[in-house]
């Protein structure tokens, strides 16, 4: 028979500071004694691009082990999870009022700080990514990046696709205007194929929207993710393709981004890069989360 105990979970709605917007994201406050199947079967009932389970930190010092699952797998880093997580396990330790604190996670990819913060009520956490990003050698042409993704190659910017990593990998692709991005989608067989190839765990799709703005789109459907409203770890690996860009200036960027508009799912991100001597030194991931929903959910048989 199988086994029936539950477990509390909890909702929240990230890179938002509103109810019903940003990226979903279900968080187990105790995971202890879940099994890796357990957790994918949880992570697939909740069907939301990435679940989060808390376990006990090794170190004491730092405030919590953590595993992230999407529908296709775990990872060992995600953006999303990463500052949902932080902001809720920060909330619980201060209770009311505000406060200034800074919470190591652990996590498959190494050790994540997030610095959170609620002042005058409103919540703001910014981590920094365990792994400075890097481009990869794989590519694809502009023919084939256009197809896949179902525009014109006139759409794309005139820089070359980039497949990038940093715990996770992307494939990076740039079009011109947020004209472009929003007739961008999947188009089978041309995605998969193209997605195949350069080994990348999702599609990044970016336009510039002004001086220090872009927006994009994440397309993940062999994953398990047709569309991610906010991708906090491919903003993080985007660092490198600005800085192949030319658009880092030496010392601190401050950028801003906005994903999952075309969803309905508006998301607000926070990119900090600091370069040192024409190189990423630390790259730096903020924004908000707000709780929707709590209860208790089945524990699957192991």
């Amino acid at each position: 028979m199988a086994d029936c105990s539950t477990r509390d979970f909890v909702t929240l709605d990230v890179f938002t500071d509103r109810p019903f917007a940003g990226n979903p994201l279900a968080l187990l406050p105790d995971a202890c004694g879940l099994g890796t199947a357990q957790m994918q079967a949880i992570t697939r009932e909740f069907n939301l691009s990435e679940t989060i389970f808390v376990l006990p930190p090794a170190d004491p010092a730092h405030r919590a082990r953590v595993r992230i699952f999407y529908p296709g797998g775990e990872m060992p880093f995600a953006g999303h999870p990463t500052l949902g997580c932080a902001i809720w396990l920060a909330t619980q330790d201060a209770g009311e009022g505000d406060f200034d604190r800074v919470l190591v996670l652990e996590e498959e990819a190494g050790l994540v700080p997030v610095h959170v913060t609620r002042k005058d009520g409103a919540l703001r956490a910014e981590f920094q990514a365990p792994v400075l990003p890097e481009i990869q050698p794989q590519a694809a042409s502009h023919g084939a990046c256009a197809e896949a993704l179902g525009i014109s190659p006139q759409d794309l910017r005139a820089e070359s696709m980039a497949v990038i990593s940093g715990g996770p990998s992307f494939a990076f692709i740039g079009v011109t205007d947020a004209e472009a991005l929003g007739r961008a989608r999947p188009m089978q067989p041309a995605f998969d194929t193209v997605q195949t190839a350069l080994s990348a765990g999702g599609v990044y799709v970016y336009a510039q929207t002004g001086a220090q703005s872009w927006q994009a789109r994440m397309f993940d459907p062999g994953g398990g993710i047709p569309e991610d409203p906010a991708t906090g770890s491919a903003t993080a690996l985007f660092a490198a393709q600005l800085l192949a860009m030319g658009a880092l200036a030496e010392g601190e960027t401050r950028l801003s981004l906005r994903q999952g508009v075309e969803m309905g799912r508006p998301s607000e991100l926070g990119l900090r890069v600091i370069c040192k001597d024409g190189a990423l030194s630390a790259v730096h991931v903020s924004g908000s989360a707000v709780e929707i929903s709590q209860g208790r959910i089945r524990v699957p048989a192991p």
